[in-house]
């Protein structure tokens, strides 16, 4: 991992700073749950969508609100005793803790996603970014860069 050398201010280079500087804690939802009770705990915390994790803590996906509801109301399976396991949608877009925040911001523009998990290079489940925690970090770097030229 690249070291990080702060400047003359004593912050960090932005491009070398690390999305770990910046992550906020996941809540995930278990693989083991039915889907009844992964919608409840999205219905709860106002969400659409979550990364799910295995017994370990490793991310297998991420399962929309959205996609539940089409795949198991619309083909009359039970909710309580359908296992949310079949529903996990596995090709999402993640990043890894020690990645600099600008790959990770490009990463995410690629997948036009705003908002992604973060894991351990083990692809345990640490937080999540988005590209607003990202666009509030440069701003904050822009209105710096006036103070670093008189210094």
């Amino acid at each position: 991992m690249e070291q990080i050398n702060p400047n003359h201010l004593g912050r960090a280079n932005f491009k070398a700073r690390t999305v770990k500087d910046i992550i906020k804690p996941a809540k995930s939802i278990s693989n083991k749950v039915s889907v009844k009770a992964a919608l409840d705990e999205m219905q709860a915390r106002a969400i659409d969508s979550s990364p799910v994790i295995d017994q370990r803590g490793e991310l297998l996906g991420t399962l929309s609100k959205n996609k539940m509801n089409r795949n198991v109301g619309g083909l009359g399976h039970d909710p309580k005793t359908e296992p949310v396991e079949a529903h996990i949608e596995k090709n999402n877009a993640y990043c890894f803790e020690d990645q600099t925040i600008a790959e990770a911001e490009q990463m995410m523009l690629n997948a036009k996603v705003g908002e992604v998990p973060v894991v351990t290079r083990e692809k345990l489940l640490v937080g999540t970014i988005n590209i607003e925690a990202i666009a509030q970090k440069k701003r904050w770097r822009k209105r710096l860069d006036p103070l670093k030229s008189r210094a």
